[in-house]
């Protein structure tokens, strides 16, 4: 057998010692297929090369963990005999290429890993990050990527419930769309991606595959250069409708006693879900192609293991069931046929023609794959940036309307107005509405789940060992915000090129404080995603290390919104005023051009007191108003309180010596903002015991007024603070405020 070129090698995304490597291993020349699946599994999209040994570091098991990584979804037990199965994926270079099919093939993908654990999906949720709102591809993506989020998610029917999405230049060569599924299940009832039991049958079921995709996990694990927008073809094409009949034929398999493994066709299509079910079981497969479902004719062995199109699921069954397997599929009109057999040779045998076509050990394409210590350094200009610059006293009623218009603070309404967050009648807080979703169980009166997305990219680029503690922080707040106990999280780390070492310094970092974070919150990391080369030309983005965060709801009746309910109602700050921390804040970026200086510091047992504070008072029904203080500090998050039912307050603080701005729009950590009936006022300061309560006002008004020291520092209609907040984002898009049916703060009471 000839030697591929040099060229060859390089367009599969193979190293020259990589090549080799594979060489060595098999004693011989890979033919084209082998070569191909071998560019697969060690593609960084796959094999998690570079990141590994990190990921190692992460907390990963707890009392509630039933299946942590190594599965298509995490799985952890919410109690009465539930479980509930969640994941974050990326799906960043297919949204920047082709920003509708990228967005909505995340999103099918996510749905397939959750349901095929067993779990009926019962929620969704996304993290979006887009460049400078100036940048001329910026609209576009946007535009495209939420018109794919919703296409999809509205179609198969599972409520898109809540997420987030931030602007800054790094991002403007690559656009971050994280997608997080979350479905229930019974907690004895995981179904996992294994193919044991020599003989039994391996069977492929749903669309019929296509050359849409090839190449899709070798293109994602690369940067992007001038050339990218010919890459195209390897961005999959998504049908919903065909989603829908697969997870219903899925679940009802489940219900059957036929199914030893399943595997979703991801990123690498049948190579991947082939090798990585044998893989687990420690076995070998061995499948005729020519006998899988095509809609395209001529295809080569070659392009049938790489595609990646979508909807396609591989499963082995139990000798003897096939016949109840097919005539389940026929049921849901969906694509099936018996491709192969599970084998004990440890290998990876292709057919083709009647002639073998593969012939490959499993080992070197998983558990034996290339795993590299890359080299990692602090960058020299990191003291520098770490500097918080002096900046000059602006006129603080324009900072915060500056602020209010930030597209990464702005009403995102625009965005979650185009989902369906009410199908399957289980969201109970709505997107916009409060700072985390809160979903109820499916057939369940009470109890349901709290779920976050949330990541401060800049702070973790400032400092990245603290931001991505940060990112976990901020993720439970926001689920303790609406009651809800955090019990664990699912990350999807997106980085740029991790041959700088940089990248590397950054990503050992961000895993670093995640585990900080996971260790002190007890959020263990049950899932994940890894992105690499999120750069273009050698602009890296925002290292941005997205955690998805899932609490658990008693009582679903019992929550919290972000936004005041009634006039003459108190208001309260859990954990104090802080000390005007403007280090890496949107107040420098927005106000003054500037990112720079350090995040806040973040005490885990402040923390963890401030979380178990408006946790108890939510849960009592003390309190149905709570906001934790985030981008744009105290003012900020008091104002969006006003926008729900357009009622003001008047509020006065002790600042001491600090700046008034730093005290207005410092970022410090551990504070939550609540409102409550003055005559609980005693029973509330009694549970913030521990956490600290500091009474700042009341709710009522047309305007947001802040004195301190007798002095008034901000005073501002609610209408005109409203307008600037709520049209950012249609005029980014090219719209009048006026043509947006814009309904308050949806969801508020």
């Amino acid at each position: 057998m000839e030697a591929h070129t040099p060229a060859i090698i390089q367009q599969h995304g193979l190293s020259p010692d990589e090549y080799q490597r594979i060489v060595k291993t098999l004693g011989r020349e890979p033919n084209l297929v082998e070569l191909g699946i071998f560019s697969a599994m060690w593609s960084e999209h796959c094999s998690y090369k570079s990141s590994r040994r990190f990921l190692k570091n992460l907390p990963t098991s707890g009392p509630r963990v039933l299946q942590g990584p190594g599965e298509n979804a995490g799985v952890v037990d919410v109690g009465g005999g539930l479980a509930v199965a969640f994941k974050m994926e990326s799906h960043n270079h297919p949204s920047y290429i082709e920003p509708y099919q990228g967005a909505a093939t995340g999103v099918g993908g996510i749905l397939r890993d959750v349901f095929t654990m067993g779990a009926r999906p019962i929620a969704s949720l996304n993290s979006l990050r887009f460049g400078d709102p100036s940048h001329p591809r910026t609209a576009r993506l946007l535009e495209g990527v939420v018109a794919g989020i919703a296409g999809y998610g509205n179609c198969i029917g599972v409520p898109t419930v809540g997420g987030e999405v931030a602007f800054d230049s790094s991002y403007d060569g690559n656009c971050l769309v994280n997608a997080f599924t979350l479905g229930i299940l019974k907690a004895d009832k995981i179904f996992r991606g294994t193919a044991s039991g020599v003989g039994n049958p391996v069977i492929y079921i749903g669309a019929r595959t296509g050359r849409d995709g090839i190449h899709g996990a070798t293109m994602a694990s690369a940067e992007f250069d001038e050339s990218s927008e010919s890459k195209r073809p390897t961005v999959q094409v998504g049908d919903p409708f065909l989603e829908k009949l697969l997870l219903e034929a899925c679940l009802e398999l489940f219900k059957t006693d036929c199914l030893v493994g399943i595997q979703d066709m991801g990123a690498a299509g049948l190579t991947s879900s082939s090798v990585e079910m044998a893989s687990r079981a420690g076995s070998g497969l061995e499948l005729d192609l020519d006998l899988v479902p095509r809609r395209e004719t001529g295809m080569t062995p070659y392009e049938v293991m790489l595609s990646e199109s979508q909807e396609r699921m591989l499963l082995v069954a139990k000798k003897g069931h096939e016949a109840e397997v097919l005539a389940i599929c026929d049921k849901w009109d969906l694509s099936h046929a018996v491709v192969g057999h599970v084998t004990a040779s440890g290998k990876l045998v292709l057919k083709s023609g009647g002639a073998i076509v593969c012939d490959l050990p499993i080992a070197p394409l998983t558990d034996e794959a290339p795993l590299y210590d890359r080299p990692r350094a602090r960058p020299a200009t990191q003291d520098e940036l770490q500097k918080t610059p002096a900046v000059p006293l602006p006129e603080l009623g324009a900072a915060l309307l500056t602020l209010l218009s930030s597209p990464t603070i702005a009403s995102k309404e625009w965005v979650y107005r185009q989902y369906d967050h009410m199908v399957r009648i289980g969201t109970v807080v709505r997107p916009g509405a409060g700072d985390a979703a809160v979903v109820r169980f499916t057939g369940q009166r009470e109890g349901g789940v709290a779920i976050s997305i949330d990541c401060n990219s800049r702070w973790v680029y400032l400092e990245p060992r603290l931001g991505a503690a940060h990112a976990v922080a901020e993720s439970a707040r926001n689920v303790s915000c609406v009651g809800g106990e955090p019990l664990a999280i699912t990350d999807c780390l997106n980085f740029g090129n991790p041959e700088r070492p940089e990248i590397m310094w950054q990503l050992e970092q961000a895993c670093l404080g995640i585990g900080d974070a996971c260790a002190a919150l007890g959020t263990p990391v049950v899932s994940g995603n890894v992105s690499l080369y999120n750069e273009t030309e050698g602009k890296g983005i925002f290292p941005t290390p997205t955690i998805g965060m899932v609490g658990l709801v008693d009582d679903c009746s019992r929550n919290a919104v972000s936004s005041f309910l009634a006039a003459g109602e108190r208001i309260g700050l859990i954990g104090g005023i802080g000390n005007g921390h403007i280090g890496g804040s949107e107040y420098l970026r927005a106000v003054h051009g500037r990112i720079a200086g350090m995040p806040p510091p973040l005490d885990f047992g402040r923390e963890k007191a401030v979380q178990a504070a408006v946790r108890a008072l939510v849960r009592t029904g003390l309190v149905r108003t709570a906001h934790d203080c985030s981008d744009g500090g105290l003012a900020v998050a008091l104002a969006e309180l006003c926008f729900g039912r357009d009622l003001g307050c008047k509020v006065s603080i002790e600042i001491g010596t600090l700046r008034p701005d730093h005290a207005l729009f410092g970022e410090d950590a551990s504070r939550i903002l609540i409102a409550y009936r003055a005559a609980d006022a005693a029973r509330i300061k009694a549970l913030c015991k521990d956490a600290g309560l500091t009474e700042l006002g009341e709710v009522g008004g047309p305007a947001l007024v802040v004195t301190a020291s007798g002095r008034e520092l901000l005073s501002a209609p609610v209408a005109a603070l409203k307008a600037a907040w709520a049209g950012a984002l249609p005029k980014l898009m090219g719209q009048s405020i006026h043509t947006v049916a814009l309904e308050g703060h949806a969801g508020a009471p």
